[in-house]
Parts: structure tokens; sequence; C-alpha cells
């Protein structure tokens, strides 16, 4: 597998330089050189085809010899090893739950994936490494879990102080051993920054060998993949056979991203949605054609609180960077606090099934989308995180009803221990060098 910078096409890397250097020394994103479509007999047999299977051919078709096949089956086997169930919540509508893995959120699938594929490749000599990581909530516990004691690595979480629930900060600071979490003062878009700037850094680069589990590493967006395919069989099991949308809840929009790359394997999704909170960078460019980045608000649905979306520039290259041609297979909604809580109350009441506030999102966007376009769909929305990662949001009688996994219940009987850090590049430098 070849892959090339965003920003300079004609410059290839292999699979294992773009997963440790995460990000081009152009500051731009890495790309698959090809997006080989998977054959004809694949998709015949996809509802036949475990969860495992699936992404088994997908990623051995992606990856191709850069990863040994039985390898690659062992990977998957230990890393794609919790389901991720379709259920049915009104005619034509589904909603695709991604919160059984060990932290409740969808990226425990790029996250599990991603440090099996890492410890692969330093097995076949790559010296150790130190991972950065900025999160606005779930990708910092989905990483710390899924890197946790993984030999060689080390791991720095960057999240913002009094911006993530209180489950999701006892999944960022209490493991410990090769785990150091920074409760940075500041929003997620600084920690973004500040690790973005420390890939760049020539002189801290000299001394460390620097890569990041964010959904700029190309790692974090193959797996997540997966589940597109694995949902696309789900719904075509069932019976139902109309053409697919897809509602994403986005804020970075790794996650569309990788639906993105599903489609472009030969994947026959018809449209997705991006659903945002009102940090809306994505839906306005789609509305106005001009991109425009800006400071995050913080929401309810804090993982999705970002005003300037890393994986956007990934998504322009896809598109030729035509609005026009994107706007063709991407429709973008945004709705704020006070409307997601609607959205969950009227869910709960209808449907007796209580989201968690970014799932909200993108039910919504979903609607939105139906009742803009009449035609006959199967609408899928992707749940990203447990409802029990959010009590500050539910009623004391919707809260009643949240069953909490044992590892919500384990996590919270945890001590925190974080280092503060402030939002300066200098002093998160001399932290690291040090």
């Amino acid at each position: 597998m070849k892959l090339f910078s965003t920003r300079s096409p004609e410059q290839l890397v292999s699979l294992p330089e773009a997963i440790f250097k995460s990000l081009p020394a152009d500051g731009g994103l890495y790309m698959p050189k090809a997006f080989p479509e998977l054959p004809t007999s694949f998709y015949r047999a996809l509802a036949q085809k475990s969860f495992q299977e699936i992404a088994f051919e997908v990623a051995h078709r992606l990856m191709g010899e850069a990863v040994e096949a039985s390898a690659l089956k062992q990977i998957v086997r230990e890393a794609i090893n919790f389901p991720a169930p379709i259920k049915q919540i009104e005619e034509d509508v589904f909603v695709l739950e991604l919160f059984h893995g060990p932290t409740m959120a969808f990226k425990d699938f790029g996250a599990r994936f991603m440090s099996r594929l890492m410890n692969y490749f330093l097995d076949k000599g790559h010296a150790e490494i130190d991972i950065l990581v900025a999160t606005s909530g779930d990708t910092g516990g989905a990483v710390a879990q899924g890197f946790y004691n993984v030999p060689g690595i080390h791991v720095t979480l960057l999240y913002p102080k009094g911006k993530v629930s209180p489950l999701q900060e006892r999944q960022l600071t209490t493991l410990g051993k090769n785990i150091t979490p920074l409760e940075v003062e500041g929003t997620f878009d600084d920690c973004q920054a500040l690790v973005k700037k420390a890939f760049l850094d020539k002189e801290l680069n000299k001394k460390k060998t620097l890569s990041s589990a964010n959904s700029i590493n190309i790692a974090r967006l193959i797996p997540q993949s997966f589940y597109y395919f694995n949902a696309f069989a789900q719904i075509r099991r069932s019976g139902n056979t109309q053409p697919i949308v897809f509602s994403v809840p986005s804020g970075n929009f790794g996650n569309l991203t990788a639906g993105l790359f599903a489609q472009k394997m030969g994947l026959p999704i018809s449209h997705f949605v991006a659903s945002t909170n009102v940090n809306d960078t994505v839906p306005e460019y789609l509305q106005s054609g001009i991109f425009k980045a800006k400071p995050s608000i913080h929401t309810l649905s804090n993982a999705m609180d970002i005003g300037n979306p890393s994986n956007f520039e990934r998504m322009q290259f896809l598109f030729d960077n035509s609005v026009e041609k994107m706007r063709k297979q991407i429709s973008g909604y945004s709705f704020s606090d006070e409307q997601t809580l609607e959205i969950i109350r009227r869910v709960e009441s209808d449907a007796h099934y209580l989201m968690c506030p970014h799932t909200a999102i993108a039910y919504q966007g979903l609607k939105n989308y139906g009742t803009e376009n009449k035609t006959k769909v199967a609408g899928v929305f992707l749940s990203s995180a447990h409802p029990c990662k959010f009590p500050n949001v539910y009623t004391d009688e919707q809260w009643a009803k949240v069953d909490v996994p044992p590892q919500g219940k384990e996590i919270m009987n945890k001590v925190k221990k974080a280092f503060p850090l402030k939002n300066d590049y200098q002093s998160f430098k001399e932290w690291l060098m040090g």
C-alpha cells in the first residue's frame, strides 16, 4: 500500500511510514494512492458475512501486502471483537450502535485496530514511539484503552479542562503506566493545534519519534470504514433493498471520511448527511461554498465541538476541491443544544429509545434530509457513544432508564490523575522534551 500527502500527491510513502509519521512534513494529510474496488462476488455475499470476515477482506484489499494476511486476521480478531448492531427505530429508519466496545464509543474500532497495527510494525524493527492525541472526549478514552500496556509505545493525551464529561475524564486519566493525560487550559482546537505544531517541529522530531492516534492518522480511518460495510450487510440481511443514506454525527469528520473511503471501494452508499452541533463549519461550507474555520463553541455534544475539522482537507481532496461535487454526495445540517434536548425527549417518548446528544443530532440530520428529499431510502444514523457518558444531559426520569454497562460503573470508581498544561506551545514542547 502506498500513500501520499494531500498537498504533494507525487511523493509516495509506505503504510508504516504514514502511520508512524501521522502528518506529512508539508502539513497535509496522508491518503491512499488507490482505492481498490472489492469484487462483485464480495458484495453478492456481503449479507452472509460476519463482521470480522468483512473487516479482514476490506483491510486486506486496501492494505495489500503491507501486512501479512495471517497477521491481519489476528489483528482483526483482537480489535473487532464486539458487535455493531443495527436497530430499527421507525419505518426505514435505523440506528447503527457503535458503543459496545470497552470505552462505549465508536472510536474503539479505530483505536484498537491502530494499536495492534502499530505493534505489528514495531515488531518489524521500528523504534519506540510517542503518540500525541488531542481529544474532545471519546478519542482519548478509546486510545488510552487501545494502547494501554502496548510495548514500545507511550501515549500523551491532551484534553480541554472542564469540557469533557466526568466519565470521559475518568477514561482519560485513570490508567497510568504508558498513558499520560494533560489537562489543557483551552478548547479542543487549542489541543489539536499544539499536537500539529509538535509534528512540524524539527528540533522536537530529532529527539522523539512522534505519531498521532487522532483521525489525522490514516490508521484510524481504515477500520472505521469497516462498520459501513457491516451496516450495509445488516440492512440487506433484513430484506430492505432500498438505497442507503448514512447520517454521521460530525466533529473532526474522520467518521464521515471513513464512509467516503468505503464508498470509494465500491460500497453503494446513496448519500451522506453531515450532522453537527452549532460548530457548523462544514454545513456552512455546503451552503455558501466558502470554508471558514472559527473558534469552537462548547456544547452538550462535546465530542463534536470542533471549529476547524482536520479531515475536511481529505474531503476536499476526494471531491477535487469542488463544493458542487461534494453537495451531490453530502448534505449538512446543524442543531443547537435546545434542539438536541428536544430531539432526545421526542424520540425517547415516541420510539422508547434514549440517545446520546451526538446520536440525537445524527437522527435529526437524517430526518431533515428525508423531509427535503422525498426519495424512498433506508436511513441509517450512527450512534457514536453510550448515553451513560453524558449524565448532565438527561432529566432524572430519563437517567433512571439508562442501563450503565459494567465498564462504565468500574471506571467511575477510579481516581483521576492528570497534569495541568497552559495553552502554550513552548510549555508543551518543554514538557515533551523533559
